[in-house]
């Protein structure tokens, strides 16, 4: 089996479609075409079902695709690793992050790093923790920085960073903005803004209201932060959300209020890795910058001397 058929393979998956995989890939699309049927005769199984619009994956290609993806992941970090040892770092590195996490600043670091090792391409996913980690476990990123509590998702393995406290933001006109502090029995008939399933912050918020044993009504469901403070500028809820998302400019009018809760709640910021390998060079490298001692961090790390 080639790993050019298997490069061809996820990228036909990818755009589900042969003449953009073609495109892609800046091959001929005959050329693809002809390694695919070389893919499916060597396994002896048909990976996708053809039509005139578009291809979509047989269940034997969508078993064949997490594989994939994880070979040539690995191909990826043996290059790497050879190159290392000649004193380069080069190759890709691909980068996932929730947005706002507060503890790391990673327009700055990844300047930095690009600086350090021109040799190396970065490419920076934002997206929700849970979709991240998926991510990870699948071999499509090589670190990621997310909000993520237990228990720990099979395939990924989490070096705490930071923990955060979650607030309470909310109009200056609300009923809530006349108090620094708020008991959570005071939310369940409020209407909240909140992030998707997928945020690390909406699960923290879910997972509270359940040990409350109490229900909440998120009435504005929303995947950016900015999106969110202009839901609560507007009035149209109140919103749960870490302490560094006060911190933003756009967060500038609004109330902010600590929870009355014992033990408070909590939103951990942590470095995803794929569990049960090794970091690659560029990998290493990265959390170098970021992380003191960052593989085979067993604590939170001091906020000071890690971020400045």
């Amino acid at each position: 089996m080639e790993l050019r058929h298997l490069e061809y393979f996820v990228a036909v998956a990818e755009e589900r479609h042969f003449t953009r995989a073609a495109e892609r890939m800046r091959v001929a699309q005959s050329g693809l075409s002809a390694s695919i049927r070389a893919l499916e005769r060597e396994l002896d199984a048909e990976l996708f079902v053809r039509n005139t619009r578009r291809v979509e994956l047989t269940d034997a290609g969508h078993a064949l695709l997490v594989e994939a993806h994880r070979t040539l992941a690995s191909a990826d970090a043996a290059r790497d690793a050879v190159a290392a040892v000649r004193g380069l770092l080069r190759g890709s590195l691909t980068v996932g992050s929730e947005q706002c996490l507060g503890v790391i600043d990673l327009p700055p670091l990844l300047a930095a790093f690009r600086r350090a090792h021109p040799g190396v391409e970065i490419k920076l996913r934002y997206a929700g923790s849970a979709h991240l980690a998926e991510q990870i476990r699948l071999g499509r990123l090589n670190v990621a920085f997310v909000a993520l509590g237990d228990p720990v998702p099979d395939g990924v393995r989490l070096l705490p960073l930071a923990t955060e406290d979650m607030v309470l933001l909310c109009h200056p006109a609300h009923a809530l903005a006349d108090s620094d502090k708020v008991e959570p029995a005071a939310l369940p008939g409020e209407d909240f803004v909140d992030f998707s399933a997928d945020w690390g912050a909406r699960r923290v918020n879910d997972r509270m209201f359940a040990r409350l044993g109490a229900e909440r009504r998120v009435s504005v469901e929303v995947n950016d932060v900015h999106t969110l403070l202009d839901f609560v500028h507007q009035g149209l809820g109140v919103a749960l959300v870490p302490a560094p998302v006060t911190r933003k400019p756009h967060a500038k009018g609004l109330h902010v209020a600590a929870l009355d809760l014992p033990g408070g709640s909590s939103w951990p910021v942590s470095v995803a890795l794929p569990a049960g390998a090794p970091p690659g060079p560029a990998t290493e490298a990265l959390l170098a910058m970021a992380v003191p001692n960052p593989i085979g961090h067993s604590g939170p790390a001091d906020r000071t001397t890690a971020f400045g």
